[in-house]
């Protein structure tokens, strides 16, 4: 018998040493590929096409993924399901290619946008614009367009989609995922303590449907958020308004004029200016920029490759006595500790803070925050670095993204100034605690727990039954929490604690009503929070610094070794296109909205997070 052991045992120890020895030559060959490559620089061609071809979301600041990880999740075809791009980077190569003379005009090639914040889509379409003040033509075409693809697309000076194509719009909707009977089945005892009647971020765990109070607040608040949409894609084209009026016998009118052609019925109503084939439009941009002989298209370059190619190998160091404005990315949920970028880490964000006030050329601060909120203590530690920042007199500037409710707006509320889109989605001033009871699950299946304690304050066991003293406690100190809420922002706001709770209460706000309730000062965006920020320095002449966390030298060695393009060459791409498996992405979808509960981590399970609002990616 011990021979098998040690046989089974050869076997294992052989296949691990095979591995380590596998994954040690490929890393030697990615550094001696990336040590020896000698790429040509990326060349921007003459009277070319910039194409914008965004594949993934729009985000304010990308998601922190380890190197090493993303290479091999790369390579073997299962990397990131929701690719991100950074907007910046979108609306700089627009801005660039504008007085750019080797840029003849600009391609939309929209079919892998992902739908993305309205605020976001904006800040392209508002680059757009500007673009076309220089008289260089914008063509859009697609084999069919989203809405959110469309609302970039109706910018363009030619819009074309293909003869089998169509434009639908179908308006914004929210759609919660609900786990009552989920988890009495699973024998799992949710505790909710709660303030305020809005605040529905518990309702998944406790309800099976949206309570009346939750449909009220998101009815109100697509409906502002619908409207600011339609208005902007029916002010840029002369859309027939019965395809925008939300009304099924409208858009039934104008199907059956089109026989249920849905591309011809966007054609008639002006939603595009042509119906063209794939190849039709290639002929077209090949006739306006040239043939590409090599590639066999027309002339042309991604706005990333673009990017590349106007960025140098080594940026020149800025002056070390200019004047900064510094930008902090408050970017994700809010849990408690140290995080990468794409969550927002109490520790880790307060210390960009602390580091742009240290720096003695930091005239002001412009925290960008896209955050539905999270952690009520994370959020007090941030929104306690920014006081500190205002009392060393460095002006303070809260610039609203997509989202910035809950404890996103609890990090705003003392800043000197709060600017915010039409679009974003903030407020939700309220106040949860939740936590999940496990004892009458486990002993269904045979595990129980017994404990003592040397006092009569036991800690919180999700094995044994709360005690009434434990809930009384957590749903005191929520009723604390909310208390302290409504006070810091009625000191921020000059407002009176009763006003504050009158639009509070968990209540979610486009950024448009917030200001007319007193929570915003300004409509603006992220330009706008920059020039606002250097008028409340005095200042006409400075750098704009975004500060981001230092990476260690063993992740800065990675990171260039793994993003490498010749190093990318060495693994085979592994296709992972999962469009058909509607029952993955089913399973996915209630996965990511359970996933939020992993990072609730709040030392005194007390949350300032707003459920309703879309998550920022």
């Amino acid at each position: 018998m011990s021979s098998i052991f040690k046989y089974i045992w050869r076997i294992i120890n052989g296949t691990r040493k095979v591995i380590i020895n596998l994954v040690f030559f490929i890393v030697l060959a990615i550094f001696l590929a990336s040590m020896i490559s000698g790429e040509d620089p990326i060349e921007v061609p003459e009277n070319g096409i910039l194409v914008l071809n965004p594949q993934g979301i729009l985000v304010e600041e990308e998601t922190w993924v380890d190197p090493i990880d993303k290479f091999f999740s790369e390579a073997l075809g299962s990397g990131n399901d929701i690719p991100e791009v950074l907007v910046t980077d979108v609306v700089e190569s627009i801005e660039m290619a504008q007085n750019d003379d080797r840029i003849g005009a600009l391609y939309l090639d929209l079919q892998d946008l992902y739908p993305s914040g309205i605020n976001k889509l904006s800040a392209v379409t508002e680059a757009l614009e500007e673009f076309r003040t220089s008289g260089k033509p914008i063509i859009s075409n697609a084999d069919y367009y989203a809405q959110h693809q469309y609302y970039i697309a109706a910018h363009a000076d030619q819009l074309y989609l293909n003869p089998m194509g169509g434009v639908v719009f179908e308006g914004l909707d929210y759609t919660q995922v609900y786990f009552k009977e989920l988890l009495e089945k699973l024998k799992v005892k949710p505790h909710v303590f709660k303030v305020g009647k809005f605040k529905a971020a518990v309702e998944p765990f406790i309800r099976n449907d949206m309570s009346d109070e939750a449909r009220e607040a998101n009815e109100t608040l697509y409906s502002e958020l619908w409207a600011e949409f339609r208005n902007s894609v029916t002010t840029t084209r002369n859309i027939n308004p019965r395809l925008t009026s939300g009304k099924i016998d409208d858009y039934m009118a104008a199907f059956d004029e089109a026989n249920g052609d849905m591309a011809r019925m966007a054609l008639d109503n002006n939603l595009v200016d042509a119906l063209k084939t794939r190849t039709e439009v290639r002929n077209e941009l090949i006739n306006l920029a040239g043939l590409d002989e090599e590639k066999e298209t027309f002339k042309h370059i991604t706005f990333d490759n673009y990017l590349t190619a106007q960025k140098p190998p080594m940026p020149a160091p800025k002056a070390k006595d200019k004047p900064k404005i510094s930008v902090v990315v408050a970017r994700g949920q809010i849990v408690d500790g140290s995080q990468k970028a794409g969550m927002i880490g109490g520790d880790s964000t307060a210390k960009l803070i602390r580091d742009a006030r240290n720096d003695e050329n930091t005239k002001a601060i412009v925290l960008r925050i896209d955050s539905p909120g999270g952690s009520a203590f994370a959020s007090e530690i941030i929104r306690q670095e920014l006081l500190q920042a205002k009392e060393d007199g460095i002006p303070v500037v809260a610039s609203m993204s997509s989202v910035a409710a809950s404890g996103g707006y609890w990090i705003a509320a003392d800043a000197d100034k709060i600017i915010a889109s039409p679009t974003t989605i903030t407020g939700s001033i309220g106040v949860f605690g939740l936590l999940m009871n496990l004892e009458d699950s486990l002993a269904a299946i045979g595990i129980h727990s017994d404990s003592i304690s040397t006092t009569e304050i036991e800690s919180i066991n999700p094995m044994e039954e709360m005690t009434e003293y434990q809930q009384t406690m957590i749903q005191k100190s929520v009723e604390n929490t909310y208390d302290n809420f409504l006070s810091l922002v009625a000191n921020a706001r000059n407002m009176s604690k009763d006003d504050v709770h009158e639009i509070a209460q968990g209540r979610i706000w486009t950024g448009r009503q917030a200001m007319k309730r007193g929570l915003v000062d300004t409509l603006g965006d992220y330009d706008d929070a920059i020039k606002l920020a250097a008028e409340l320095a005095s200042i006409e002449k400075y750098d704009v610094n975004v500060v981001q966390q230092k990476l260690s030298p063993q992740e800065q060695f990675f990171a260039e070794l793994f993003n490498n393009s010749a190093a990318s060459d060495l693994l085979p791409k592994v296709s992972r296109d999962n469009s058909s498996d509607w029952l993955l992405k089913l399973f996915s979808d209630v996965q990511s909205e359970t996933a939020v509960l992993r990072n609730f981590n709040d030392p005194k399970n007390v949350y300032s997070y707003c459920a309703l609002c879309p998550q920022p990616r």
